[in-house]
């Protein structure tokens, strides 16, 4: 069993590590993974329960959060609230502490050289307020710190400490008469690097907010009530009460509650929120239509089919969210570094600090490096680099029609080297319908009118196509009488008193029925292009040829073409026989083709593929892919196909539509690439920033590192990897549609 749970009380990705080691500890997880940037924990679990979990998780100094509740104030907001409140205090000490330095006058009562103590005394009394407001840094890092689990928290409290004990010693000194360390207090250090930790938080907390926008837009689009028929009455009910088998209304202008199928009129339906495609789509009686999708024009009855947690937005929230809370294979470099980085921090601050006091610098000059080491080397930016570019671009890829189920597809899906297609339903519609019609002697509306009346007692898939070829056409169908299946050769009935045959060639010849070799040599061509011809003869006189096919689906020739332009091979396994597999191969400019594939033996051609060394994906649609999906190193399932295929499959194509393949492969791309660029600013900050921290360029005559500087470029790091992954969001993923080759 799987399960996600919301998390409080995290401050770094140390505190993420710590969860994560507590809770894989437990008899019976098989998998645990903490999303700091989501604030989650996901489980794999079995034989426990959750209070388990919740336990080790208490165990670790962490809580479980209601994932339903509200909270009194955003997260935002709060921040924001401490960082007003910090800079009250914090830039009239700034001011009084570095005033003098620039010739600002002071009142003698609290001016350094008049009045040592009271400077100090002034000081004090505007870095206490500070330090109430921020208590909450101190209170968790110095409670990690002595559980053994240093993480942020502890950084920071212990680099403010520092500089609030420093400046009570210089103030004990200044009381011994030594007025000269009123020049060397911490006091504005202390306050100044939890003010701007405090700025940092703030900036983080807005940021973060917005890399789950997807979410929130999703969960927002349901309406809250839905009108549902009670008998002859029209009662407007809470969407909790919508049941199976209801009978919903919707007019123009509202939110469909839930998903079901049309049973009475007929609407315009904005489906973007869906599938991302603009153009709304006119729904009849018949069709299916989806919860919260808008009805911009129309009315309908509608019976409900799937409600609550069933619904199509329902999972696509759960897809998302499930995904947001995964992590890339990419990030256990990060999650290694961090568990290990807080304590690393802390022996090289020492080490630093107790250096430099050997090569004899002074007290005042090593509590420098000691705090700057500490507050400068926070593994905040590390932790937030992977899941914050997880999370934008899985929502990114839910706005536009594509579903990823996690961190490891969308890391599989950039190195896809080879695409194999199932045909039917897939590449081709999944029904065939009429390609060509070639009259003899009677008018075309005649031919299909004949045999499109005697095909209506038929249940043939190709007898099906006749049937819906002159629905289309308007035609309307004679009686019949008098019908027979023939096996394997067509069918005979009589229409309007005269016998009608409709078959292959073997039922005329039977039959004697003399066939023009024009028309032999058109459905010959037509069966050379994997299409089936049907002969059709009245009265004993041939009439015309009519060829079916399971037509190829829109979209699916560029698709093919943008991924053999992005330098992807292109496959296609079918159980079709090999002439029309490749017909079909032919027409699409496929690369390769496999023909006469049993569904068992699907996943044994991706396997092999595997091992030549092709990273695969397979992108099916039906009970019989399942296999295959799992077998692929991602599994890209279209929408309007199985529950099976689409529960199996790492990628969901919403749209039904394959040029969104290109379109995932793009999207993960452009999310490892920003996920890379990401570690690289993480890595490269604390690996320049701590040797600078630890006074490396005054050795060669350079400047010390200031701690309030260290404080602010922090934070600021942490902003940048969570803005660097925002980008994402204008990331162009389409591509401009290739020109499509000529048919052969």
């Amino acid at each position: 069993m799987k399960k996600t749970f919301k998390i409080s009380g995290m401050t770094c990705a140390a505190c993420a590590a710590r969860i994560e080691r507590f809770v894989k500890k437990l008899d019976g997880v098989a998998s645990a993974s903490v999303n700091f940037a989501a604030e989650s924990l996901t489980v794999d679990y079995e034989k426990i329960g959750v209070k388990e979990i919740e336990a080790a998780v208490v165990k670790a100094g962490y809580a479980f959060a209601d994932k339903n509740a509200k909270p009194k104030m955003p997260h935002d907001k709060v921040m924001l609230i401490r960082l007003i409140l910090s800079l009250v205090f914090a830039v009239p000490l700034l001011t009084i502490s570095m005033g003098h330095m620039v010739g600002m006058p002071l009142p003698n009562a609290i001016e350094p050289h008049h009045s040592p103590m009271g400077f100090a005394v002034i000081q004090l009394a505007l870095t206490v307020p500070v330090i109430a407001i921020g208590w909450k840094f101190f209170w968790d890092g110095y409670r990690n710190l002595f559980r053994l689990s240093p993480n942020m928290d502890s950084l920071i409290a212990l680099g403010s400490t520092a500089a609030l004990v420093y400046g009570f010693y210089a103030m004990y000194k200044i009381g011994q008469g030594e007025t000269e360390y009123a020049m060397h207090l911490y006091f504005e250090s202390c306050a100044t690097i939890l003010t701007l930790i405090t700025l940092g938080k703030y900036l983080e907390a807005r940021s973060k907010g917005k890399t789950d926008e997807s979410v929130k837009k999703l969960m927002n689009l349901a309406p809250k009530t839905a009108f549902v028929m009670r008998g002859d009455k029209e009662l407007e009910v809470a969407l909790s009460q919508v049941k199976v088998g209801d009978i919903v209304v919707s007019r123009s202008g509202e939110s469909l509650a839930v998903d079901g199928e049309v049973i009475e009129g007929s609407a315009v339906v904005d489906e973007s929120m869906l599938t991302g495609e603009s153009v709304p789509i006119e729904k009849k009686v018949g069709d299916k239509v989806v919860g919260a999708t808008i009805n911009k024009n129309g009315f309908i009855k509608y019976r409900s089919e799937k409600v609550g947690e069933d619904t199509a937005l329902s999972r696509i929230i759960k897809f998302v969210e499930e995904a947001q809370g995964t992590k890339a294979p990419i990030a256990r470099l990060a999650d290694t570094i961090s568990a290990y980085f807080v304590p690393a921090v802390l022996a090289l601050a020492v080490i630093a600090c107790l250096g430099w006091l050997i090569a004899g610098e002074s007290s005042e000059f090593c509590i420098t490096i000691l705090i700057s080491v500490l507050v400068i080397a926070c593994p905040c930016a590390l932790g937030l680099a992977t899941p914050t570019a997880i999370m934008v671009g899985t929502g990114k890829g839910a706005e536009n029609g594509i579903l990823i189920k996690g961190g490891e597809p969308l890391e599989q899906a950039c190195k896809i080297t080879t695409v194999v297609f199932d045909k039917t339903g897939t590449l081709t519609e999944g029904k065939p319908s009429v390609t060509d019609i070639f009259p003899h002697g009677i008018a075309e509306e005649e031919l299909i009118r004949l045999t499109a009346s005697g095909e209506a007692a038929s249940g043939h898939p190709l007898s099906e196509a006749i049937v819906t070829c002159a629905e289309e056409k308007g035609i309307a169908l004679s009686d019949t009488a008098d019908f027979t299946n023939l096996d394997g050769r067509g069918i005979s009935v009589t229409v309007d008193g005269k016998k009608l045959l409709v078959g292959n060639i073997r039922l005329m010849e039977e039959n004697s029925i003399a066939v023009p070799e024009e028309h032999s040599q058109k459905a010959e061509h037509c069966a050379d292009m994997g299409r089936t011809p049907m002969y059709a003869a009245y009265d004993g006189v041939f009439i015309g040829v009519i060829a079916a096919a399971d037509t190829i689906k829109k979209g699916s020739l560029e698709a093919i073409a943008e991924l053999q332009k992005m330098g992807i091979k292109t496959i296609m396994l079918t159980g079709d026989n090999t002439r029309t597999a490749r017909a079909v191969a032919g027409e699409l400019n496929i690369d390769s083709f496999i023909a006469e594939v049993l569904p068992e033996e699907k996943a044994e051609h991706i396997k092999k593929l595997q091992q030549d060394g092709e990273v695969v994906a397979m992108s099916g649609d039906g009970i019989n892919d399942a296999v295959a999906l799992t077998q692929a190193d991602v599994g890209i399932a279209v929408g309007q196909g199985t529950d099976v295929a689409i529960e199996c499959a790492d990628i969901v194509l919403i749209k039904d539509d394959l040029r969104d393949v290109s379109k995932a492969i793009r999207l993960s791309r452009a999310t490892i690439r920003n996920i890379r660029q990401n570690l690289f600013w993480a890595f490269g900050y604390n690996t320049l920033g701590i040797p600078v921290a630890m006074g490396i360029l005054h050795i060669f005559g350079g400047p010390l590192l200031n701690p309030m500087i260290a404080a602010a470029a922090m934070s600021l790091s942490s902003v940048s990897v969570v803005s660097n992954a925002l980008r994402l969001k204008t990331v162009k993923i389409g591509g401009e549609p290739p020109r499509a080759s000529s048919t052969p």
